[in-house]
């Protein structure tokens, strides 16, 4: 991951600071940072893959198929595992298997993709909350899960699962392992589904060795399927996309997520970073699902997209899309980012990565002096 520098200029002007980005302060009630994991250490190299392969699935509209020269088939539960000396020892996924394991999520994801497409409209949904009042489920996002997980297990059953609404329900997050691991959310943006607002999909990538290798995002009230293997380019609905070539922030049109506006201890942080990005960009949107929002940089109609206050599953699709559409990813403080914990700056290219970076940080700093005013005034 590109690291970026710790400049004190941007564009001409000076936005020295010397105070510390706020780390992520938001208690998402879904699980204890100390809670003991089970660690399973594996030795699982994945071999490179090639373009997709597709066969006669309904589609959706526009979606083109593409030429592959990769056979599929084989058993089930790819990425198998062999007791070792009392360890678990991953076995190599080669490439006709990741295909094979392409070829069924994704027909899986466009099926599942039928439950939302056709209750998006429906005026009736039961609703409970999670963290707060900000923090929506819906019984089709606990129905999509239990789709992809129990059909995915099922298919391979020696593959591991983080998904959003189990970790709910566990009140623990997974530890992520070298063992072949599907990230899941089923219905990213539930609150823009709440209110039958079109910005909503379904996220799904698979993690091996660490390292993500499939990306699935799939937008079934506007038929956009986002995919991605890792080191063969990034698709919308099969056509090939690629990040805009944009590198300053003057020109670019940015993203960031607002509605974490509403939890006070972090307000003043995020409206601080709102009125640094309005100040400079050429504009603002906010669109309540983190998975499109980074589709959407990788499709090069955004420049930019930030957020702190994310989880695995909302992001780990979207971060293969955008790598493979020739984009960067990196932590708020510009570092690597760490997909189990995820602070994200998503941007086209490493210059503007580092400048949004940098004004990140100077917002902060000015926010944390306030704090520190507000307190000394008491």
């Amino acid at each position: 991951m590109h690291q970026g520098k710790n400049n004190k200029t941007l564009n001409g002007r000076d936005i020295s600071y010397n105070l510390p980005l706020n780390r992520r302060t938001i208690d998402h009630g879904l699980f204890t940072p100390q809670t003991e994991r089970n660690h399973v250490h594996g030795a699982c190299k994945a071999s490179g893959v090639h373009v997709h392969k597709w066969d006669s699935t309904t589609y959706p509209k526009g979606f083109h198929m593409q030429a592959h020269n990769g056979g599929g088939g084989g058993g089930g539960g790819g990425g198998g595992s062999d007791l070792v000396g009392g360890s678990v020892t991953y076995t190599m996924i080669d490439q006709k298997e990741l295909d094979r394991i392409y070829d069924h999520v994704l027909k899986l994801t466009i099926e599942s993709g039928k439950v939302i497409r056709e209750a998006i409209e429906r005026s009736n949904k039961k609703i409970e909350t999670k963290a707060g009042d900000w923090d929506l489920v819906t019984e089709y996002d606990k129905k999509v899960e239990k789709i992809l997980i129990d059909n995915l297990a099922k298919e391979f059953p020696k593959h591991k699962f983080i998904g959003e609404e189990t970790v709910s329900t566990t009140k623990c997050l997974p530890e992520l392992t070298d063992a072949p691991t599907w990230i899941i959310d089923p219905i990213d943006g539930t609150t823009n589904f709440v209110h039958s607002f079109p910005f909503t999909c379904i996220s799904i990538a698979l993690s091996v060795n660490k390292e993500l290798q499939l990306g699935i995002v799939y937008n079934p009230a506007l038929e956009q399927l986002f995919t991605a293997k890792k080191g063969h380019g990034a698709f919308l609905n099969g056509k090939p996309i690629k990040c805009s070539n944009i590198k300053d922030l003057e020109h670019s049109l940015l993203c960031l997520e607002t509605s974490f506006a509403i939890i006070e201890d972090i307000r003043d942080i995020v409206l601080g970073r709102l009125e640094a990005f309005v100040t400079i960009a050429h504009g603002i949107r906010t669109m309540g699902s983190a998975a499109l929002s980074l589709c959407y940089v990788a499709m090069g109609a955004i420049e930019g997209y930030h957020s702190d206050n994310l989880m695995p599953w909302d992001v780990a699709a979207g971060v293969l899309i955008i790598q493979e559409a020739g984009g960067t990813v990196i932590d708020t403080n510009g570092g690597e980012l760490k997909i189990i914990a995820p602070k994200v700056v998503a941007v086209g290219n490493a210059k503007l990565g580092n400048d949004l970076v940098k004004l990140i940080k100077h917002a902060d700093s000015k926010t944390h002096l306030r704090r520190s005013m507000l307190k000394a005034a008491t």
